[in-house]
């Protein structure tokens, strides 16, 4: 064990490199001090003024909430972090400049533009020179359902033979800590790991980051309270949501307006399909979405939308695609019926359904429903009860992260499946 801690400690410059006051610090001199330097010489600091502090400072802070925001974003399954990149500081940039521009406040366009390059060039360098090469190689215990996360791991997953480690470098052993089956010597082991600085984790912490699905057959298992959503952020999140609706009710109401009447000129019936869903706290409520179906849709009873759906139009096919047969549901989010992000709400027939079918099926209605989810941008549509059960786990592992950070990751999947159509069922 000796030979794990120096060689723990022996990674002290690349543990260096990757801590956030490193990254802070000299990031934010090379995007925010380098433009001005650049703009008004070395000796600006001596004669600071509104524009060179602002210009500084919403660099500076741009920078910051950038990195922080990608440092959250990479502890959720299947992020690959390039993609969020340009999204990530353009959004930052952009709300430091909707500060300064309603705050009447004095900037250098030119220095916040340079810092903005700046930026991309430091998140692209840093992807390309370390995360992109960086997996985590995590070693397994092969004991209890640790052995069951081999089969849906892949080459970042090691079985161990034996309680050694073999000389590998590791980011951290994966354990069922609650199996009985677990011998003195593996504990001792486990318990030797921890105290090299090696990280020991519980199965069900590994597999849930991997899938983006929280295990719904044992419920017990996980956290006390971990699946209670924060009233605090639950408050936040509806202010926010109101003032995004009204702030994009501009572009959204035209578009609507467009929308309905390629709607009615597709195919007969009203443009606005209404109909009865379960929200929070298992209450019943009016839906409003632009119809994509035939009007007889479901003269036969309810049935769960599917890919390759017959019952959908020409004009529905493509507004399913973009989400713009959701955008009626601003209307759901003001009435505070809806919120912009959360699990899909289901008919009443198929909720009582699956509560039969599947186990603790009615607590994904402790939030509110949304227009777009993590199991929506994860998934997809849900044609029967097994899919439904695979999203009943996203929609858990959502309230278990209920934050603002996987609601900002779920706002780039979506955009990412409005604007390119990849994702969308």
């Amino acid at each position: 064990m000796a030979q794990i801690y120096e060689r723990r400690h022996s990674r002290w410059y690349e543990m260096l490199l990757l801590t956030l006051p490193f990254q802070i610090i000299v990031g934010v001199f090379f995007t925010a001090l380098l433009p001005s330097l650049e703009r008004w010489g070395w000796g600006f600091w001596l004669s600071l003024n509104d524009v060179r502090v602002n210009s500084v400072l919403a660099i500076a802070l741009s920078f910051m909430l950038v990195i922080i925001t990608q440092r959250r974003l990479l502890k959720y399954p299947g992020v690959q972090i390039a993609a969020y990149i340009v999204p990530t500081v353009t959004s930052a940039f952009l709300l430091a400049i909707a500060i300064l521009f309603f705050g009447r406040e004095a900037y250098s366009r030119q220095v916040l533009f340079t810092g903005y390059v700046l930026t991309l060039f430091w998140c692209f360098a840093g992807y390309f020179l370390g995360i992109r090469y960086r997996r985590l190689k995590l070693a397994v215990v092969p004991i209890g359902t640790a052995s069951k996360l081999l089969s849906a791991g892949g080459s970042e997953l090691r079985c161990l033979e034996q309680p050694d480690l073999d000389n590998v470098r590791y980011d951290g052993v994966v354990a069922d800590l609650r199996s009985d089956d677990l011998s003195p010597e593996w504990e001792k082991f486990l318990a030797q790991c921890t105290l090299n600085y090696i990280p020991v984790y519980h199965v069900k912490q590994i597999s849930e980051s991997m899938t983006g699905r929280v295990e719904i057959e044992h419920l017990a298992e996980n956290e006390i309270g971990s699946l209670l959503p924060s009233r605090l952020y639950s408050f936040f999140k509806r202010c926010f949501d109101i003032f995004a609706v009204l702030l994009v009710a501009p572009l959204a109401v035209p578009l609507m307006a467009l929308t309905a009447i390629a709607v009615k000129l597709d195919s007969p019936g009203p443009a606005l399909f209404i109909q009865e869903r379960v929200g929070q706290g298992n209450k019943s409520y009016k839906i409003y979405k632009f119809r994509s179906m035939r009007v007889d849709s479901e003269k036969d009873g309810a049935k769960l939308a599917q890919t390759s759906d017959s019952r959908i139009t020409r004009v529905g096919n493509f507004i399913r695609k973009t989400r713009l047969d959701e955008l009626p549901q601003f209307f759901n989010v003001i009435k505070g019926d809806m919120s912009l992000i959360g699990p899909r709400p289901e008919q009443r027939a198929f909720v009582e359904q699956f509560e039969e079918e599947i186990p603790f099926y009615t607590y994904r209605h402790v939030v509110k429903p949304g227009i777009t989810g993590w199991a929506q941008v994860v998934q997809g549509y849900a044609s029967d009860a097994d899919d439904t059960r695979i999203k009943i786990q996203h929609d858990f592992y959502y309230i278990k992260h209920f934050s603002l950070w996987i609601d900002i990751l779920i706002v780039f999947k979506t955009i990412k499946t409005i604007l390119t159509g990849f994702g969308a069922k």
